[in-house]
């Protein structure tokens, strides 16, 4: 069960403003719990607060912003049911990917604790000319200023900590918008915080409004948006982002290939193949939405994997059987299901599942799909993949690269030729071998290319965005 009501953040501070945010149970549709909801002055004292606290956040050293994520792994374990519990209630994500989730959302924090104390610079040797004899060089690395996080609803705690945690190694104040669909997780990690010594206005978290939010975007005190989403949204983000930098982590059709001689790893590919898949509804902007799969082992692969995907027990996320839950929403299960549809009159086969039913999309496998269609070329993100065959590799790795997104790809091989051919022609951000694009670690540099994003996430990388590089240049003798 969740609380009643939860608070927004405000410079630290739980605000109970209002009720007015209805948060459902995405399996039953019931309301499970009511949110306050931040409007724009509110929004507007968050900023203020943020720059307030920028002179406090230098002088918090690294020691102590340590203590504070290593604070947050120890209530996040403290907590670890009631917060599976919430984001399987508000996400409708199965239990056990929910408590998959929230092992990750203490990996992200142990590791950001790790990170906050070697943020190191480094010594330039200047003398590359008489003219430079006795000058020497000094980076380090200081924060950027008030930053903007704007997380998504699929991976709500995961996402988030993906911004919050490398904010407070770095030492940068933030204010967060969490999804509206799923904002319970990321409020009460904001209890969590609020329980340190964080100093006033480190952070606020602020569920609102999508057109009630453009501060979040347009604010020219924040200096760097940092926004996980859809691509349409966050591109026309970017366009109103003014000055600051801005970080994408959007969106992707990511593709697997089956090389020719995995004919004996069959039954670990189509295991890893129905995963990344079908896993949280396909919810996954990494999930599999394109398998090409070498005309040697098609037909094996095939069947086994139409077998594996009407295994897949759908229902209730809360019961440990369920693999499959509901997707976010009705709308978003009528819109694919409308993309499903079409592929279908335009030649393609479901060889696996396709019943729907409300927010309900059963695992579904389809070959034949023209590439033209919706289906095809945009981002599923359902519990739909498409099957398709190839004799050549270059030519599979030719249609990888046939997309608008780039943002992880899988290669099943075990030729060594092949993995570094694909490492070298795939235009993505990430080539997972001998596994799924869905694949990752949260302390690997991970993002996209093309309409998949700018800029990369993963602690470390992230903490070299939210800060920026300082010379100081030292003459021996004057």
């Amino acid at each position: 069960m969740l609380n009643k009501t939860y608070p927004y953040y405000l410079a630290n501070v739980a605000v109970a403003a209002n009720t007015d945010l209805e948060v459902t149970d995405k399996f039953s549709g019931e309301v499970a719990t009511r949110v306050a909801m931040a409007d724009a002055a509110a929004i507007d004292k968050a900023i203020g607060y943020a720059v307030e606290a920028m002179p406090a956040l230098r002088a918090f050293p690294p020691f102590k912003r340590q203590a504070v994520l290593e604070h947050c792994v120890k209530r996040f374990r403290e907590r670890y049911d009631e917060l599976a519990l919430a984001l399987c209630i508000e996400a409708g994500k199965p239990i056990n990917d929910s408590k998959g989730e929230v092992t990750r959302l203490i990996d992200t924090f142990k590791v950001a604790a790790e990170e906050s104390v070697r943020i190191d610079g480094e010594i330039i040797n200047l003398e590359i000319s008489p003219r430079a004899k006795g000058y020497h060089g000094y980076v380090k690395r200081v924060p950027i200023g008030p930053c903007s996080f704007i997380s998504p609803f699929n991976f709500p705690l995961n996402l988030t900590a993906h911004k919050v945690a490398p904010a407070i190694a770095a030492g940068v104040p933030f204010v967060l918008k969490p999804a509206s669909r799923t904002p319970v997780g990321a409020l009460i990690m904001g209890e969590i915080l609020a329980e340190t010594d964080l100093p006033k206005g480190a952070f606020s978290i602020l569920p609102a409004h999508r057109d009630g939010a453009d501060l979040f975007t347009t604010d020219e005190r924040f200096k760097l948006l940092s926004f996980t989403g859809s691509p349409a949204v966050g591109w026309e983000l970017k366009k109103k982002a003014g000055k600051k930098k801005v970080i994408l982590e959007l969106g992707g059709n990511a593709a697997a290939i089956v090389d020719g001689d995995q004919g004996g790893k069959l039954d670990y590919v189509v295991d890893r193949l129905a995963f990344g898949a079908f896993y949280q509804s396909g919810q996954s902007c990494i999930g599999v939405q394109r398998i090409l799969v070498h005309a040697k082992v098609y037909d094996a692969l095939r069947e086994k994997l139409i077998v594996k995907t009407k295994s897949l027990v759908m229902g209730d996320p809360k019961d440990e059987k369920t693999f499959v839950g509901p997707m976010i929403s009705e709308s978003e299960s009528n819109r694919l299901a409308g993309w499903m549809e079409s592929a279908v009159q335009a030649g393609a086969k479901i060889i696996a599942g396709g019943k729907v039913e409300g927010a309900m999309f059963e695992a579904t496998l389809l070959e034949g799909v023209k590439r033209d269609t919706d289906l095809y070329r945009k981002e599923a993100f359902g519990p739909v993949a498409i099957l398709e065959r190839f004799d050549d590799f270059d030519a599979a790795l030719a249609t990888v690269n046939d997309s608008d997104f780039g943002l992880q790809a899988g290669v099943f091989t075990d030729s060594l030729a092949h993995a570094h051919r694909a490492w070298d022609l795939l235009d993505v951000g990430g080539v997972v071998i001998n596994d799924v694009p869905s694949f990752r670690v949260d302390n690997m540099p991970y993002g996209g290319v093309k309409d998949s994003g700018l800029g990369r996430e993963g602690v470390r990388y992230a903490i070299e965005d939210m800060t920026e590089m300082r010379l100081m240049v030292m003459r021996e003798t004057w």
